[in-house]
């Protein structure tokens, strides 16, 4: 948990180093970098707009539980506006590779196999509202990222599907 309180805390500095110019667009940020969290996991997220609408997000994160499982994700994403508003819409899809221990989520390989960790790779999808507030450079967002592991178990993928992020944008 410190390192990631420590690796925020970087980003965060960074962000407000960076004297990124705003390239006008209906997102009026390029590059966000941040938190996400819900009920279960937390991780770090970093969102970079190659157009207008069109954004890479990449996604770290680890359960709170058990710091053995985490989770590294990259999702395309299609942003488009809701009116003359800050308020944003967003949909897409992507990839993961997970490293999950098998007490967690994989039960059944466990009292078979004995203790440990695999690794499972897998499809996401993602859709969520954002928010950006226009006099400071935050960006908040929720959304529903549900996924398919190849192998392993999927016990939790109920529990892990939302979640909320707050970025700095620059």
């Amino acid at each position: 948990m410190k390192q990631l309180v420590l690796l925020f805390s970087l980003c965060t500095v960074m962000a407000f180093q960076a004297n990124a110019q705003r390239h006008g667009s209906a997102s009026d940020y390029e590059n966000a970098v941040g938190v996400r969290v819900n009920p279960w996991v937390i991780g770090a997220t970093f969102q970079h707009f190659f157009t207008e609408n069109h954004a890479f997000e990449a996604l770290a994160f680890t359960n709170y539980n058990r710091r053995t499982n985490v989770n590294f994700t990259a999702l395309y994403e299609y942003h488009f506006d809701l009116g003359d508003t800050p308020l944003r819409m967003y949909a897409g899809g992507g990839v993961h590779l997970g490293i999950y221990d098998r007490w967690d989520y994989d039960r059944d390989r466990y009292y078979k196999h004995g203790d440990g960790s695999y690794a499972s790779p897998g499809i996401d999808g993602i859709i969520g509202l954002e928010y950006k507030f226009r006099k400071i450079p935050l960006v908040i967002s929720g959304d529903l990222k549900p996924y398919v592991n190849f192998v392993g178990g999927t016990h939790h993928i109920g529990e892990e599907i939302g979640g909320a992020s707050a970025r700095f944008t620059f």
